[in-house]
């Protein structure tokens, strides 16, 4: 198979692109940036949903949580799938479905209707996170991906950023439902895209011999890639995985609830107007989008100088961020002005989204690169499964009490706790537990 992939390659005069494993990179960041629009857009949407069709903020919350639930449960599948299919064809069949999901949500008038779309929406999101690790793993040696990992999860929060300005006017101009016929429509157009342009680097024409071999300088003496394969259920039998799901729901808790809810917490508690919320709005995830990948690349350089290796240095980058991020969710609610909760909430969403890039990293560095989308997804269903309940709680509190302060409050205490969980359970690659074991 390899040496068919070989000629195919070399068949024929090949015009390369210089540091292509980057542009291929660029795909999974857009990829990322649709995803998170989409699920961003019943955040934008959700003042209109209230006025029109007389919806609370517990049925807003209970969108967010059904969509998280249903998506947590399918990452299992998910992992397996992308193992066995390749990012490709996942990929293409992943953005398709979704972007078929956001475009159902425009013809809902029930509370049912949207309840059934978020969570189609969350079954066809799946393979995302998953796939965008696979494809960080094909295309990138094991020191380059962290800072990798880092900017394809950026799209996490360069689509939240993007997001409230585009829909917002979109939403001012021709109504809620203009917003997801448009998110559906810019998705089916990159499913196409993504698929007629990506290959494996082996059989991409348009790699360069010298990156070919720069992708794989590092595997040859690598224990995690040489250890023995564990089995799927296997992996359940190891700490290092139920510490990294504990971790990932620490920080996927805090991570629900602003994107559900952070516009209309800026129009409740600071009193924003809809359109003035598309621009404010923005900017935390902005600051994260940028926040993250400069932690991407002290991640990397901090591996780099320190001498430890990469499963340490990220739990160290990991474990500070979190305790960060926790005390800064918690002082939000009390600062006495827009501008400085705006502040404080986007450096706290920039440690939030540093410790998204390390999780993500995480599985290339305690498994083989045939088993990284299995163990991203079992991850991001332990986050997703136990963060599902956040945007539901958080709605229910508001309505009792008119207050977003105890959400913010409890999701602080819990995005600090991911700190524990990574220190005490992820110490070592899960193949060295099994050969010692």
């Amino acid at each position: 198979m390899a040496s068919t992939a070989t000629t195919q390659r070399e068949s024929g005069a090949r015009r390369t692109i210089k540091n292509l494993r980057w542009w291929i990179l660029g795909w999974a960041l857009l990829a990322g940036i649709v995803n998170y629009m989409d699920r961003s857009a019943v955040s934008i949407a959700a003042p209109a949903l209230i006025d029109e069709l007389g919806l609370t903020r517990t049925d807003i919350g209970l969108m967010g949580s059904v969509f998280s639930w249903v998506y947590a449960f399918s990452q299992l599948p998910a992992g397996w799938l992308v193992d066995k299919l390749g990012a490709r064809r996942m990929y293409f069949l992943a953005i398709a479905f979704w972007s078929l999901a956001t475009g159902l949500m425009a013809l809902g008038t029930q509370l049912w209707h949207f309840l059934t779309f978020r969570a189609f929406l969350g079954a066809a999101e799946a393979p995302n996170g998953p796939a965008s690790s696979k494809l960080t793993a094909d295309w990138f040696p094991r020191s380059e991906r962290g800072q990798a990992t880092a900017i394809w999860d950026s799209g996490s929060k360069w689509g939240p950023a993007i997001a409230p300005p585009v829909l917002t006017a979109i939403l001012v101009m021709f109504g809620w439902q203009a917003i997801f016929v448009f998110l559906g429509v810019l998705g089916l157009i990159l499913a196409v895209a993504f698929y007629a342009f990506y290959r494996i680097p082996a059989e991409h024409r348009r790699v360069s011999d010298e990156e070919l071999e720069h992708i794989r300088s590092e595997d040859g003496s690598d224990p995690v890639e040489t250890g023995k394969k564990i089995s799927w259920f296997g992996l359940f039998k190891h700490r290092q995985m139920w510490g990294m799901m504990a971790g990932f729901f620490c920080v996927i808790w805090i991570w629900n609830i602003f994107i559900t809810f952070l516009p209309l917490y800026l129009q409740d508690a600071h009193g924003v107007s809809i359109a003035g919320t598309g621009w404010l709005a923005a900017i935390p995830y902005l600051g994260a989008a940028i926040l993250g990948i400069t932690g991407g690349w002290v991640m990397t350089r901090y591996t780099k100088r320190s001498g430890k290796d990469p499963l340490t240095a990220k739990r160290i980058v990991m474990s500070i961020a979190a305790i960060i991020a926790g005390v800064l969710v918690i002082l939000i609610p009390f600062l006495p002005n827009l501008t400085l909760a705006l502040i404080v909430m986007t450096v706290a969403l920039g440690f939030v989204a540093t410790m998204q890039a390390a999780a993500w990293a995480m599985p290339g560095d305690v498994v083989a690169r045939r088993q990284i989308a299995s163990v991203g997804a079992i991850q991001n269903f332990g986050g997703y499964f136990g963060g599902a309940f956040a945007p539901l709680l958080t709605g229910v509190i508001y309505d009792a009490t008119g207050s977003y302060t105890p959400s913010f409050v409890i999701g602080g205490i819990i995005a600090a706790l991911a700190a524990v969980a990574y220190t005490v359970l992820v110490r070592k690659p899960i193949n060295a537990s099994a050969v010692a074991a």
